[in-house]
């Protein structure tokens, strides 16, 4: 008899990236004047592919969550399930306020609960510094930021500042220990050197939030964060040589959020200075983004499909 594959935590980065390249194609509707329905089509499967994965993992019984919630590892990606209805929620306010509002305030209960359980499992768990990673930013950090967003879209503005804050000062404490991990401690596995990429995203995360807080305005904040985000792109190229030897596995999926809202941030930047060129830049951060997703996408399918995406039970 065949036995289904083991579904892990890590799973719900998929629907995360296949949102950010939804919300990057929105941001090209105003400035390229792309159809909406293309970045509509993308929600939709995104919502699709989340409604499977989420039945999925749910299917396996409460003995993979709390084994997940256990682990070092796994853990911090636990809380990554309530991200996508948030990122959809924001999108579907123009034509269904009251439905997004009702949306984004039971996802952001769930990202909150869910998130402060991992972090309280931290605190009292026996964790060995080596084990973590930059996945930690995202229940902390990539969630309460993309709640930000969210709250903004559907006017609860006091709380989006709220999530803001709570995004922003756990960006300040984490970072510290995750470079502190990075730089002092030994390498990390393989299989985890991609979630170096999120290391790039709490400052343009936050950069899309802050324009999403502040109506877009160019002031000294929305500077500084795109100024430490320009820095991080930098230390990112520097990551290239290491990420080109790396076998496909689960972990490129950190690739994506965090370099789709990068690209998100980039063409909220490029539609408010409209520098020479501007169109250009557009179309190409929009081409890269979309074809980096895609190969992510197309090689899980193909890995999934000889067996070699899902850990053996």
């Amino acid at each position: 008899m065949h036995r289904l594959p083991r579904i892990e935590a890590n799973i719900f980065a998929i629907p995360f990236g296949l949102a950010g390249l939804g919300a990057v194609w929105r941001a090209a509707v105003p400035a390229l004047g792309v159809p909406q329905g293309v970045p509509d089509a993308i929600f939709i499967v995104t919502a699709v592919v989340w409604l499977i994965v989420v039945a999925g993992y749910a299917a396996q019984g409460p003995r993979q969550p709390i084994a997940d919630a256990h682990d070092a590892v796994l853990g911090a990606y636990l809380p990554v399930w309530t991200f996508p209805p948030l990122i959809l929620a924001a999108a579907l306010a123009p034509s269904a306020f009251t439905a997004a509002r009702v949306l984004v305030i039971v996802f952001l209960v769930l990202m909150l609960v869910f998130g402060a359980s991992i972090v309280g499992e931290w605190i009292t768990a026996d964790i060995d510094i080596d084990r973590s990673h930059p996945v930690y930013f995202l229940p902390v950090v990539a969630g309460p930021l993309v709640a930000a967003d969210a709250l903004s879209a559907v006017r609860l503005h006091a709380l989006a500042e709220a999530a803001f804050g709570i995004g922003v000062i756990s960006w300040l404490v984490m970072g510290s220990l995750m470079w502190n991990r990075l730089f002092f401690r030994p390498r990390l596995p393989a299989a985890l050197v991609p979630t170096m990429a999120i290391e790039f995203a709490p400052p343009v995360v936050a950069g899309v939030a802050y324009f999403a807080l502040d109506s877009g305005r160019i002031d000294l904040i929305a500077r500084a964060l795109a100024g430490y985000a320009v820095f991080m792109a930098l230390v990112q190229l520097r990551l290239v040589p290491i990420y080109a030897r790396l076998t496909f596995s689960a972990g490129f999926w950190a690739f994506t959020f965090s370099y789709a809202t990068g690209a998100q941030d980039a063409m909220l930047w490029l539609a408010r200075t409209r520098p020479p060129g501007a169109t250009g830049y557009e179309i190409a951060v929009l081409t890269l983004i979309t074809a980096l997703i895609v190969a992510v996408a197309g090689w899980t399918l193909v890995a999934i499909r000889r067996g070699r995406y899902f850990p053996a039970r």
